[in-house]
């Protein structure tokens, strides 16, 4: 949501914090630094300018002193030395490298000076001295095992330590000047600091120029070194707030180059292209680095590096057969350059065809040095181990993968009842309705308008009785209001965030004037959770879940339209070295606070629109106020797949467009599109018009209802893939990399993806006016029509698919068995106990697999072992059910939900490539708990071009137990 709705009491304020704009007004992009703005993205890039100029002359300041090294129970530690100039001792770095399973090394430099508050703060600041340590305490999840098996040696300028299983892994650490190098069977992975640009900017006092009497002192020209800019070192301002930095200048860099590695993924929220552009030189690339500073930027524009609401600050490198990644775990400003340098053995090539190295320089305001690296070697692996580190993805509620209807706003609590009665009157599925602000009292957060909702437990009640929810919005600006009990209780125990001069900090936001409760102070996240009982929050019920917005935070009159840096949080931390983590630590309490209401306790949905590494362990997130526009419609596939391959797959973007009115092709493209969000949900701006699914208009309505009635009938395969991800972390939806590593000719594919395992690949439509698609398949594999089993043969080149409005272009590979539930239902709760249908698509041996995760889709009962979890396999022409093996399955809550289950059973089988031989066949023999019987099959040859296909009828075979099945 955006500010574009201004009440009349603020409106004179709001008005000279920002100018009010129609819905047609892009991005305003004064609101926003760019690199020119920022002193440490321009000290840094000129750092990096300098060094390049220099070429082999420029020596990197950083070296090891050798004398201080030592590897003891998997750790190395040493201190670096920086070189500040001569007569001036230098600065001392302590350095820490972990080498921890499953073969993963994490880099942390700190500066001994700040580490033990030898320091001056000026403007008698509160903040603290420190770096900011604390990043790991929000984004990883502890627990991560130390590889005890390190081995290293010290050979000359050189330590050598072996790592990983098998020491398949090495670093190889150079002392002078400092940096290292990662390998993988003896070749080199990742270089840090190869190119000598990691800076760490240490503490220095102010010392004022001196000036001849009269002469005229300009602001940033104390203590000026000749060849440094020192301009922004002691103050910075922007947006009518001046940065008081009260420790000078404090940002860290390093260059990361990946060899031999041409496509980099990842360092999501941005509307770009999945494989990541350069910023710095190559034609076409852009012309300012990759930011990341979480962002309330409305109407955002496409094809930019500008930062949006969301960092995950981790990149994948990727080429043929090898995947490494990185992971920058730092919470401040962040800015990234990229650079593609092509290397050729052979100097008559013109640099055609050589391989490339993908150069890139990360640096942040302020914080630790501190990366993570992840050597693969597959994409699977690089995730598996980065969630590890930061832990996997919630497995959601079952209802919450399912379709979501909102706008802002739901005017009355009558609205959501007419909503919700005409959706089930027009058959259209849907599990969740949302209020956005509106439903508040004056936007007071835990109230109601009594005048519009004066009945949220009737309404609630209402849809129940169809197994919907509610979800209302809750955003971490307070009203500062008198008699407001939430705000008078935020002030008397001092939950607020400070000013820079520990007062409460006071900002506009959609209240207009508010505070904003400090998640990082565990008595706020203590209080925080007692306003969400069912007795504090009057008028809500076990169905109303929660969605978090404006949580960068957004401030209205606040600099880059956020809180000023020099702001202080609990510990008295600067909000500069926070900033990206500020959404995760809202998230997370909300979170919990949902966790807490409910004895027993179920599984919490909150919605984020801000967040960091870690924040995927705490619900969804969508990408934001998106618009009504083919472009944005196109965008929304590679933005979702990146935010899958940094391991958040619960993803979505706004169906529709959130600013403007989609026209109803767009409307009816972006719901085929949004069936393949794994989260899905329609919003819109409170100035556009109603744009429910049965407004539409036929032939459109019954074409969106399908679209959704596809999305509820593969749920259990949806289900499946989040448990999935949930367990090793891998995509819900895969780009084509993930994937076919092999396959050089889909690197860079971003408008077509598959469905976690089950060989379900889409492409949806996203240009106006088209009627087909070119969708690539690789060579070696047969996919099938999904709708109509017409064979397409992969080739490595592109096959067209006829996709008139109506028609949805996904195929099945071969080789695949896809669990389904084929009764169309008012919401998925109401399909719980239907019965499945598998279908089987054969590959030219005859064979195929997939699997199939069931729990209660609500409680946390399946970390006790209450889950069914089948492995289908198809072979020598039969099919079998076995059960996937289950630790826990003698406890007594899962012995109680497999017993629930039993009447659960498969009602159709239909196999895709069916052999002609079946065609007399007529029945199939079915074996299950020692007995044998039959059951029908027909096959059918297929017309058209399309491939035979055989169907078993009601064989009757329960989904928990073995059996198995011979045609």
């Amino acid at each position: 949501m955006v500010r574009f709705v201004a009440h009349l009491q603020f409106l004179p304020l709001l008005l000279t914090a920002f100018t009010l704009v129609s819905p047609v007004v892009s991005v305003k992009h004064e609101n926003f630094k760019t690199c020119e703005q920022s002193g440490f993205c321009m000290r840094n890039r000129a750092y990096a300018d300098t060094a390049a100029s220099l070429g082999t002359s420029w020596t990197s300041p950083y070296i090891l002193d050798g004398k201080t090294l030592e590897i003891a129970n998997g750790h190395l530690t040493a201190i670096l030395l920086k070189s500040i100039g001569e007569g001036q001792p230098p600065v001392e770095l302590p350095l820490t490298i972990r080498f921890q399973e499953p073969g993963v090394a994490r880099v942390s430099i700190d500066e001994l000076k700040r580490q033990k508050g030898d320091i001056k703060l000026r403007h008698d600041s509160h903040a603290r001295k420190e770096r900011y340590n604390e990043v790991e305490k929000w984004a990883t999840v502890g627990g991560v095992k130390v590889d005890t098996g390190v081995v290293g040696q010290t050979v000359d300028n050189e330590t050598i330590v072996s790592y990983g299983p098998g020491s398949r892994y090495k670093a190889i650490i150079k002392h002078e000047p400092f940096a290292i190098n990662f390998l993988r069977d003896e070749q080199v992975q990742v270089k840090l600091n190869s190119n000598g640009l990691m800076n760490m900017e240490h503490w220095r006092p102010k010392v004022d120029k001196e000036h001849s009497e009269g002469e005229d002192v300009k602001e940033g020209e104390e203590h000026q070194v000749k060849g440094e800019d020192e301009s922004t070192w002691w103050e910075e301002s922007f947006g009518g707030s001046t940065d008081s930095k009260p420790k000078g200048p404090e940002s860290v860099g390093m260059d990361i180059t990946f060899p031999e590695y041409e496509h980099v993924y990842g360092i999501p929220g941005h509307a770009g292209p999945l494989s990541l552009r350069e910023t710095r030189g190559a034609s076409g690339s852009y012309n300012q680095p990759y930011r990341l500073y979480n962002s309330d930027v409305f109407e955002y524009e496409m094809d930019t590096p500008m930062a949006l609401y969301g960092a995950i600050p981790l990149m994948h490198a990727h080429r043929k057969d090898s995947t490494v990644g990185v992971f920058w775990m730092n919470a401040a400003e962040t800015w990234i350059d990229i650079v593609k340098e092509k290397q050729s053995s052979n100097p008559l090539s013109l640099g055609l065809g050589g391989k490339a190295d993908t150069k890139t320089h990360w640096y942040s305001e302020s914080g630790l040095i501190d990366i993570y690296v992840f050597l693969g070697p597959e994409p699977k692996d690089v995730l598996q181990q980065y969630g590890a580190v930061t832990g996997y993805t919630q497995l959601p509620q079952h209802f919450a993968i399912a379709y979501h209807q909102c706008r802002w706003n739901y005017v009355t609590d009558e609205d959501v009842k007419d909503v919700d009665k005409k959706m089930s009157k027009y058959r259209i599925p849907y599990d969740v309705i949302w209020l956005d602000i509106e439903y508040t009292d004056g936007k007071k957060y835990f109230t109601w308008d009594e005048h519009t909702f004066p009945d949220p437990l009737g309404m609630q009640k209402q849809l129940d009785a169809s197994q919907r929810k509610l979800v209302a919005i809750i955003d971490p600006h307070i009203k500062n209001e008198a008699n407001y009990p939430v705000v008078d209780a935020l002030k008397q125990q001092d939950l607020a965030v400070k000013n820079k001069d520990n007062a409460i900090y006071e900002g506009w936001c959609w209240p207009g004037s508010s505070y904003w409760v400090d998640c990082f102070n565990p008595l706020a996240r203590k209080w925080w959770t007692s306003l969400f009982t069912y007795k504090a929050f009057t008028g809500s019920a076990p169905n109303m879940f929660l969605w978090n917005d404006m949580n960068e935070p957004s401030v209205f009159n606040g600099p880059d339209t956020t809180m000023p840096r020099d702001n202080l949080h609990h510990g008295n931390w600067e909000h500069r070295d926070v900033h990206n983590l500020n959404g995760l630590t809202f998230h997370n309490a909300t979170y919990e606070a949902l966790r807490s209401r409910d004895n027993p306790p179920k599984r919490p949905f909150v919605l984020t629109r801000s967040f960091y590494s870690g924040s995927q362990r705490l619900g969804a997130m969508w990408t934001g106020d998106n618009q009504a526009a083919w472009p944005h419609l196109a965008a929304s596939i590679p933005m979702i797949l990146s935010m899958n391959m940094v391991g958040y797959p619960f993803a979505g973007a706004d169906i529709g467009g959130f600013f403007l009115n989609p026209s109803k092709e767009l409307l009816t493209r972006w719901y085929q599109a949004g069936a393949f969000y794994p989260f899905m949900r329609a919003h819109a701006h409170i100035d556009t018009r109603r744009r429910e699914p049965y407004l539409a208009g036929e032939p459109y309505v019954q074409i969106i209802t399908q679209a959704l009635r596809l999305r509820y009938q593969l749920l259990p395969a949806w289900y499946t893939a989040f448990h999935i991800a949930s367990t090793t972390g891998a995509p819900i939806i895969r780009p084509h990399f993930y994937v076919h590593p092999s396959d050089v000719a889909g690197f860079a594919l971003e408008d077509q993806f598959y469905l976690g395992d089950t060989g379900i690949l889409a492409k949806p439509v996203v240009t106006e006016g088209a009627e087909s698609v070119d969708v690539y398949l690789p060579a070696g594999y047969t996919y099938y029509d999904y709708f109509t089993f017409t064979p397409y043969t992969g080739a490595g080149r592109t096959a067209t698919i006829i996709a008139p409005l109506d028609k949805v272009p996904v195929l099945m590979q071969e080789g695949h068995i896809i669990p389904r539930k084929d009764r169309p239902r008012r919401s998925s709760g109401l399909m719980k106990w239907d019965p499945y249908t598998l279908v089987v698509v054969l590959d030219k041996d005859g064979k195929a697999s997939g699997s199939l995760y069931i729990d209660d889709g609500e409680t946390f009962d399946y970390q006790s072992g209450a889950f069914i979890h089948r492995r289908f396999e198809f072979s020598s022409g039969q099919l079998s059910s076995s059960e996937v093996p289950n630790p826990q399955a003698s406890t007594k809550v899962a012995r109680q939900y497999l017993k629930s289950m039993g009447g659960v059973r498969v009602e159709k089988i239909t196999v895709v490539n069916a052999p002609n031989t079946w065609a007399a066949m007529g029945k199939v023999g079915i074996t299950e708990d020692g007995k044998k019987r039959t059951a029908e099959m027909a096959w059918f040859k297929g017309r058209n071009g399309s491939a035979d296909w055989a169907v078993v009828k009601n064989p009757g075979v329960a989904i928990r137990t073995d059996w198995a099945i011979d045609f």
